[in-house]
């Protein structure tokens, strides 16, 4: 009888020791709630505010692209690609994203089982800044425009995420995807999503207000800001041209056009050179300001945005 007792309580001391291992990591803090919780991956910081203002502490988010890292350029690590292989969803930006472009096919072979989500379906995607396309166009010939038309990637522009209008659009697609991969906890997704579906609404209003109705122009090295004016009447003047540094012509005409419309601002982001913006901000006695069309708080980053370019536009 007691050889039978000291089996038991031996077994049973096993069983709370299997337990409690798969409950504590080595530092001895309980994880049991982590291990729960449901992997997803987006590509850039904006969409991990969308999924966390919509999901909260119930899933757990994998950004490809980090801070300070650029979309047309950064490659996945090794890290990345294992929490990727864990994730239940990718959530795309979908509008033509040179990251997701090179990438997504390649990071699909990590999990086969992931579901793709696109983020841009019901959005009108834009042509590359206009301006930008036709001054271009005019210095480059015939047999180059052809080869222009068949090898460029449509030139589209995949900064969908710079309009707030547009942002609900994709919250929207983020909380359809969310409900599909975790049904049980749709109701709070829910009323979740409506939630910041109205401060992206009080966002809309303010930057309104901030920007007025009249137009104006700004310039900026990068054309991530066409949504944006586009959705509040602005001009948007770029000086870089599909990834490439502006020739000397180019420079003294991008010169010539600041001094025209009283620009005195050049507005650049972390994830570029900012070597021709310093150089027209010094011939224009201007100045040069980073903004980040990329950054994770997503409402505060627009309100400062809209005020940026507010203190630096003269209206026409």
């Amino acid at each position: 009888m007691n050889k039978n007792i000291i089996i038991v309580l031996t077994l049973l001391a096993l069983m709370i020791s299997v337990f409690a291992s798969g409950c504590t990591d080595q530092s001895g803090e309980d994880t049991t709630i982590e291990e729960e919780k449901l992997v997803v991956a987006v590509s850039i910081l904006p969409q991990q505010e969308f999924v966390e203002k919509i999901a909260g502490n119930n899933i757990n988010v994998v950004v490809l692209i980090p801070p300070g890292a650029s979309p047309a350029t950064h490659e996945p690590t090794a890290g990345q690609l294992r929490e990727v292989a864990d994730a239940k969803a990718y959530f795309t930006v979908g509008s033509g994203l040179p990251f997701e472009n090179v990438w997504l096919d390649k990071i699909k072979t990590v999990n086969y089982d992931m579901r793709i989500f696109d983020c841009s379906e019901g959005i009108t995607i834009m042509e590359m800044h206009e301006e930008e396309e036709e001054h271009h166009d005019m210095e480059i010939g015939e047999e180059d425009m052809e080869e222009k038309d068949t090898h460029e990637h449509g030139g589209l522009d995949p900064h969908i995420w710079t309009s707030p209008l547009n942002a609900k659009i994709m919250v929207e697609n983020t909380y359809l995807g969310l409900i599909e991969i975790d049904p049980a906890n749709k109701e709070t997704y829910l009323q979740n999503k409506e939630a910041y579906l109205k401060e992206l609404d009080e966002a809309d209003q303010r930057i309104r207000a901030t920007l007025g109705e009249e137009d104006g122009s700004f310039m900026t090295y990068h054309p991530s800001w066409n949504y944006f004016a586009t959705e509040y009447g602005l001009d948007m003047i770029t000086i870089e041209e599909e990834g490439k540094e502006p020739s000397p012509k180019d420079m003294q005409r991008l010169i010539d056009e600041a001094k025209e419309k009283n620009i005195s601002v050049i507005f650049v982001q972390a994830q570029f050179s900012t070597q021709s913006a310093k150089a027209i901000a010094d011939a224009i006695d201007g100045q040069v300001v980073t903004v980040d069309p990329l950054a994770k708080d997503y409402i505060n980053n627009l309100d400062n945005i809209a005020e940026a370019f507010s203190q630096s536009i003269i209206k026409e």
